[in-house]
């Protein structure tokens, strides 16, 4: 049975605000830790209406505070935006903060548009340095080293745990070359999954960090009480594809009755292949598509994005989602 985690989005909706889905994130992560879940993340996006957790590392203080127990990161940072020491800086403080609750997963995506990439003051060619640039983040969260003239203060010797995040094959063959944990975002780019999963278990290195391979999968699951008020609920998340693709970035929207009445067959197409790897239903459907996903991956953790519009129905699903592992 693999762990279960959570990849909360931070959902600006149509009725709450930026705080409010800061605030959401942190009560859920209070609810998670009841539940059992391992981890709670959120991920760096940028010009985004819908979206609150643009400044990653104080979302992730504020989630930590109002925990006790769960682990909180960055599912991830797009490192190719930043320097490495400035990141080592902000997660070092946060471990700093939160001994030994702190993730940083690393992806090497913009996380945002062209236009947006020039305000960040970076480049699209910025992502072929994410190698190089996850070595020397690794190092400066390593031990201190003598003559080092350089250091991330105050995050060296916190060895704050990396992960590499991705959708292709090339995240999977950088986690195993350098012996770290790896993340496949299957709950919203699942083509490669087997076999980027696949890749890394093959070619895998132990490091310092982790002896043997260790995947997790990402997958959106969405529970209620039954099948027709889970397939409801996941509207919400089917029209926030259709506005991907669209080019629109508008708040998060209140589910409505038929999906069809929103999206274009074209638009329909595109988004079900986006979210072929969707479990959603009651306690039963959900329990019997986890099974059939583990036994199909073999991950050692699930990673689930329950975008669920209100929040006390999203806390529902993730409690109905747990109890279907006991």
């Amino acid at each position: 049975m693999p762990l279960l985690s959570i990849l909360d989005l931070v959902r600006v909706t149509q009725d709450a605000d930026a705080r409010t889905a800061m605030d959401n994130a942190r009560d859920l992560a209070a609810h998670a830790e009841n539940w059992d879940y391992n981890r709670i993340w959120i991920a760096e996006h940028h010009n985004m209406a819908g979206i609150a957790s643009a400044a990653t590392s104080l979302v992730i203080a504020h989630i930590a505070a109002g925990s006790k127990k769960i682990r909180v990161g960055a599912g991830g940072i797009m490192l190719p935006n930043h320097s490495p020491i400035v990141i080592a800086e902000q997660f070092g403080t946060l471990e700093r903060l939160f001994p030994g609750r702190i993730d940083l997963g690393l992806g090497r995506a913009p996380g945002t548009d062209q236009i947006t990439i020039r305000a960040l003051r970076t480049t699209a060619e910025a992502s072929e340095r994410f190698p190089q640039d996850v070595m020397e983040l690794q190092a400066f969260l390593g031990p201190l080293q003598p003559g080092q003239r350089v250091q991330a203060v105050p995050a060296a010797g916190t060895n704050v745990p990396l992960w590499i995040l991705g959708s292709s094959h090339f995240g999977a063959m950088l986690a195993a070359e350098l012996g770290l944990p790896y993340a496949f975002a299957s709950h919203f780019a699942p083509a490669h999954l087997m076999s980027a999963l696949q890749i890394y278990r093959s070619r895998f290195k132990p490091s310092d960090q982790l002896a043997k391979p260790y995947a997790m999968v990402g997958v959106n699951i969405i529970a209620a009480d039954t099948d027709a008020e889970a397939e409801r609920l996941a509207t919400t998340q089917k029209m926030s594809f259709a506005n991907l693709l669209r080019g629109t970035r508008m708040l998060s929207q209140p589910p409505i009755d038929d999906i069809d009445t929103y999206w274009s067959a074209s638009e329909k197409a595109q988004a079900q292949n986006m979210l072929a790897r969707s479990i959603v239903g009651s306690p039963d459907t959900v329990r019997t598509g986890i099974a059939a996903l583990t036994a199909e991956t073999g991950a050692d953790e699930l990673i689930i994005v329950s975008d669920v519009y209100d929040h006390k129905a999203r806390l529902r699903s993730f409690e109905l989602i747990a109890s279907t592992q006991n």
